[in-house]
């Protein structure tokens, strides 16, 4: 499963140097370079130490990582849920990602005009909400209006459903977002065929000055603040480094820029491992000499789940999956060794998979 970001945000925040500078990124793997579908879309390879451990020991003949697709949804101004830049066509992009990053501006520079005059960015997370959450109203009072009729009649489904679309209607009409409603299961159906903007989970990526990137400012604490009550999270990301950071195709060069700012990562990496905690996703591994390999999956998913990802005959199909753990692929060095240690287990279909597994699936179609 591709894991799909859409990237949003006002004018003069910083999202297309942000956007650009995922861009221009150099991918870790020479096997999966960084590609554009779009202009507006391109795909990046999920950095993982444990993908280099795994090489080390096992010598493929290529190493797949998984990949994160991000889309820059330009066109979000005051009035984009009426049109207003190209707003429909861009709101419909929205639809069709997993999570969003929202770029909050969180700076200031007299040379980058702000588009409301003033950095506010309660402000301008506000504008965004609202669109969205104007969109999402007109899609629910649409829904609402062919429910009703079959709900006067007296069908039980259609009345628990106009109850369901009621709650959303209310909480939008608010200004509240629906992934903040306390929906039931029965709620949630109810609207699952309208992929609301408003329900997918966000990342605020607080775009900050280069001074700030480690503690923040006034502005993403204020940002912080706000959103303590959203499922959301809240990502210290200076836009300019990684502008500069792109530049660099030389690791160790990489290394040296970021401790002189006193960073571990990359703001994109910290944007990757955000969006995989709220999505609450982990990755397991396949091994072998033609090919090693990361998966994305649910967390929580059980064993034949995580097959179908490679194959829906996998799924179909499945026996059972024989799991090695990477500490112990580090110690044996080899499956022949780990095997031999009985280091290496043998699962049925109700094994809950876990993050760094290394897999083999034994299926029959």
């Amino acid at each position: 499963m591709g894991l799909r970001c859409g990237i949003v945000g006002l004018p003069n925040v910083g999202k297309s140097t942000l956007f650009n500078a995922i861009s221009n990124a150099k991918a870790e793997s020479a096997n999966y370079p960084f590609c554009t579908i779009e202009p507006n879309v391109g795909i990046i390879t999920v950095p993982d130490e444990r993908l280099e451990i795994l090489e080390e020991l096992v010598h493929p003949e290529r190493v797949l990582p998984t990949v994160i697709e991000f889309v820059d949804i330009a066109g979000l101004v005051k009035g984009a849920s009426k049109g207003e830049g190209l707003g429909n066509k861009f709101l419909a992009n929205i639809r069709e990602v997993d999570a969003i990053i929202h770029v909050v501006r969180c700076f200031e520079d007299p040379n980058i005009v702000h588009v409301a005059g003033k950095v506010d960015p309660i402000s301008d997370k506000e504008i965004i909400d609202t669109e969205l959450q104007l969109k999402d109203l007109e899609s629910v009072e649409k829904k609402l209006q062919k429910v009703q009729r079959s709900a006067k009649a007296g069908d039980a489904k259609a009345k628990k459903e106009f109850a369901s679309l009621e709650k959303y209607k209310n909480h939008l009409e608010a200004g509240l977002s629906a992934r903040s409603l306390d929906a039931t299961d029965e709620d949630k159906e109810a609207v699952e065929d309208l992929n609301l903007l408003t329900a997918k989970p966000v990342i605020y990526a607080a775009n900050v000055d280069e001074n700030s990137v480690n503690t923040g400012n006034e502005f993403s604490k204020a940002l912080e603040e706000n959103v303590k009550n959203e499922n959301a999270q809240v990502v210290l990301i200076s836009a300019s480094i990684e502008a500069q950071i792109a530049e660099l195709t030389d690791p160790e060069e990489k290394e040296m820029f970021l401790a002189e700012y006193n960073l571990t990562e990359s703001g994109l990496n910290k944007l990757i491992r955000a969006s995989y905690q709220l999505l609450n996703l982990v990755t397991y591994f396949t091994a072998g000499v033609k090919e090693v390999r990361a998966w994305t999956i649910g967390r929580g998913w059980k064993a034949p789940q995580a097959a179908g990802v490679i194959h829906s005959d996998f799924e179909k199909g499945f026996i059972r999956a024989e799991v090695i753990k990477l500490k112990d692929y580090q110690e044996y060095k080899t499956e022949a060794k780990i095997k031999e240690a009985g280091k290496m287990a043998v699962e049925g279909k109700d094994y809950v998979v876990q993050d760094g597994d290394i897999m083999h699936f034994r299926f029959n179609v």
